[in-house]
């Protein structure tokens, strides 16, 4: 008897549609064909074991597995219960009546309970644009697929479920997700402030303006004086995802795995902080097992590369085309996928390999020339692509010891919205542009304008300090932003004024 069941494949960050066709007939042998990998080949002992278990067997007949399109490697053990089901279904051990009308995917354990799978979100996408009745998946999984509205989610806990189900001896309900009031609820909540940063008024005025405007930024500064603290905070004083946003998020994290099962929706901007020993792969994706990478685990929030000199310098070279193209191609011999990396670089760095360089109190121990070498470790084109390079010095006792609160997050966080509302109306007509940092060349003119005196302060600063003409756009998108953050309709000198001082790095001699 043939048996058709549908299960689905995860590439990049889409599901495709896998259709299984099960063919029972008289003879022996089991043979399953359609590029299955080592884990769905290893899926016979597994469903074998577990049918026993719950008072079921495999066929006693020859079994043909066709897992379709055949020219698509099928991988990874979720593909167990579609199986186990179509298998019980060729040998009319249960109904196969309503099999069809439903996309399947689990994991089984040997005892016949189904583990978790990922992938969840994008799957369930995929079977409401195919029309199908419902998804059956593990129950872990429920609430990350429940978010499709629109489709029929069943979590299970067992095979002996599912069997049961099909078979109409039990009668379950779909899980219904409130997925508006579950995305207010935990797009609010953070654990940290902006109200817990005693001084530094400088250095939140740049993160103030690098939030306004989607604004890369760098950090400059001795040990122990705040960069990693504020960089952690930064998420809270951006606007908040759109469910849209929310939606493109949360379908990375689940392809990835890092989908928390209580709440099963990205309601809050990431924020990735990877270890400077992390690989090419590691931060851009792929792999042979293709998997998005950390500057798409970061995409519509914060990519932290604390300590930036001590990335091998080819990982960080590969975030050039990710940074200006906001999305990330992998190109393999066997697949080529592509992953949206729209994320804000937040950067530190010590000013020199003993940290004291510019110290206001302690002295700087390195050898001459060290400090340019150790600056040096960072390439031009990379910094060029920062907008904002911000000095932070250690906070004096004085400002440490006060018990007045800082101002805090919340309050930052709607001068943001507002500057970015002024935003949003400038590129209405702009597809795919949202905010200042995103502008191409071509809108510079138009939106960025400068008077003579404007004109004329930028050019003493490009002679002065020799900038690229990267920078020089990076100044003007800058100056917008604070213009927009000071509800001002045009650039001024002074807005442009402060922009320039945001690229410290680039003035020459500032290492020595």
């Amino acid at each position: 008897m043939l048996i058709k069941t549908f299960g689905s494949a995860c590439y990049g960050i889409n599901a495709t549609t896998i259709t299984i066709e099960v063919d029972a007939s008289p003879g022996f042998g089991f043979c399953m064909v359609g590029l299955p990998d080592s884990a769905v080949k290893e899926s016979q002992q597994r469903i074998n074991t577990a049918l026993q278990t719950i008072g079921f067997r495999m066929p006693g007949r020859k079994v043909v597995i066709n897992m379709a399109p055949a020219d698509i490697r099928k991988e990874g053990s979720a593909y167990d219960l579609p199986l186990a089901l179509g298998l019980l279904a060729a040998s009319e051990q249960m109904s196969a009546e309503k099999i069809a009308e439903f996309v399947i995917m689990g994991e089984l354990s040997l005892d016949g309970h189904l583990r978790p799978i990922t992938g969840a979100l994008p799957i369930a996408l995929q079977a409401h644009r195919e029309k199908f009745k419902g998804l059956i998946l593990p129950k872990e999984n429920a609430r990350e697929a429940g978010i499709v509205e629109a489709l029929n989610v069943y979590g299970m806990e067992t095979l002996r479920e599912v069997i049961d189900f099909f078979n109409g001896e039990s009668e379950l309900q779909p899980l219904k997700v409130n997925i508006h009031e579950d995305f207010q609820q935990l797009s609010t909540a953070f654990d940290v402030d902006f109200s817990d940063v005693k001084g530094q008024d400088n250095v939140k005025r740049a993160m103030e303006i690098a939030a306004a405007g989607g604004h890369n930024i760098i950090m400059i500064g001795p040990p122990g004086s705040g960069k990693t603290m504020l960089a952690k905070r930064l998420p809270t004083i951006i606007p908040p995802l759109s469910l849209q946003e929310a939606l493109e998020t949360t379908k990375i994290h689940s392809v990835a795995g890092k989908i928390d099962k209580n709440t099963g929706l990205v309601a809050k901007r990431p924020f990735r902080a990877p270890h400077h020993t992390i690989s090419n792969v590691g931060l851009v994706g792929g792999g042979s097992n293709p998997q998005p990478g950390e500057i798409s685990l970061a995409h519509n929030g914060v990519l932290f590369l604390d300590e930036l000199p001590e990335f091998q310098r080819t990982v960080l070279e590969v975030m050039r085309q990710p940074l200006e193209d906001r999305s990330i191609t992998v190109s393999r011999a066997r697949y080529s996928i592509e992953y949206p990396a729209n994320f804000m670089l937040v950067a530190s760095m010590n000013p020199c390999p003993c940290g004291n360089y510019n110290h206001p109190e302690k002295p700087c121990l390195c050898a001459s020339g060290v400090v340019q070498k150790y600056l040096g470790k960072i390439s031009g084109p990379l910094l060029d692509r920062i907008d904002i390079h911000i000095e932070v010095v250690p906070v004096p006792f004085a400002q440490l010891s006060e018990i007045k609160p800082a101002e805090s997050s919340s309050a930052i966080r709607e001068r943001v919205i507002a500057a970015r509302k002024i935003q949003e109306q400038r590129f209405k007509f702009e597809p795919h542009i949202h905010c200042n940092a995103m502008m191409p060349p071509r809108l510079l003119k138009k939106y960025c304008k400068l008077d003579d005196d404007c004109t004329a302060l930028l050019k003493t600063a490009v002679d002065q300090v020799g900038l690229s003409a990267r920078a020089y756009d990076r100044i003007l998108k800058v100056a917008r932003t604070i213009a927009d953050l000071g509800q001002e309709a045009h650039i001024k000198p002074d807005h442009v004024s402060e922009a320039i001082n945001y690229r410290n790095l680039d003035r020459e001699g500032w290492a020595g």
